[in-house]
């Protein structure tokens, strides 16, 4: 039973579902980035090329042949440099992301922290002084 009731509580203290939503984020941040590499940049960056497509680019191993059923054998290292940028493309988001937490976290340190309260002794010596002070 031990070990159940502590996989409930690491499960309900928050790590299994920060964990979750961070992979179902990534996952949805990752399609939209191959989107963008895709749908977005390629097309622009094939067209100032010279009209080249990326996604079609390959080396051809083995031709298909429809008579004897054999697929084609090609290296696509065109789908090779999209995910190249796609990879770039995240990892310039990543690091964005996590400069901006350091600069924050750098923001929080810097604060100036309260002055800390007197200590009993101090306190005693205002009150003897404030005494003697009102006895003059």
């Amino acid at each position: 039973m031990g070990f159940v009731k502590e996989f409930k509580e690491f499960a309900v203290k928050g790590n299994m579902v920060d964990l979750a939503v961070g992979v179902i984020i990534g996952a949805a941040f990752g399609k939209i980035v191959t989107s963008l590499v895709s749908d977005v940049i390629m097309p622009p960056l094939g067209y100032l090329i010279g009209g080249v497509d990326f996604a079609d680019k390959k080396i051809i191993l083995t031709p298909a042949d429809a008579t004897a059923k054999v697929a084609e054998v090609a290296i696509h290292y065109g789908l090779f440099i999209n995910a190249i940028i796609q990879f770039l493309i995240i990892a310039l988001c990543i690091f964005v992301a996590i400069k901006a937490i350091n600069a924050m976290k750098k923001q929080e340190e810097t604060a100036p922290a309260a002055p800390p309260a007197p200590s009993k002794e101090e306190v005693l010596l205002a009150e003897i002084r404030d005494i003697l002070a009102a006895k003059k």
